[in-house]
């Protein structure tokens, strides 16, 4: 399982590289906040895994509240066959405490 940290993923983005940004959190959690991407809750990704449409060689960064939900979606993902998953470690919370404060 790979991981990036809230740092890291900063600095893709500055840098204008575009990873799929999934957030697996709940709508309300993701709409109170969030850093773009689509969300899709865990149940709901776990239940349409085989509808997503995404190419299995994009990388994706798996996004949640504190890293938990987001590391079982990219256990979801990787068994899906999916190959470029990476679970953004610390989660919102990380990006809020290592993004946001910088």
């Amino acid at each position: 399982m790979n991981r990036i940290s809230a740092s890291e993923l900063h600095a893709k983005l500055i840098a204008g590289q575009t990873p799929i940004l999934l957030d697996v959190r709940e709508e309300l959690e993701f709409h109170t906040f969030n850093i773009g991407g689509e969300n899709i809750p865990l149940g709901h990704l776990i239940q349409g895994i085989d509808d997503l449409e995404i190419d299995l060689e994009e990388e994706i960064v798996v996004i949640c509240q504190r890293g938990i939900r987001s590391l079982t979606a990219c256990s979801v993902l990787e068994a899906a066959g999916f190959k470029n998953v990476l679970n953004l470690h610390d989660g919102l919370l990380g990006w809020q405490k290592h993004v946001q404060r910088s």
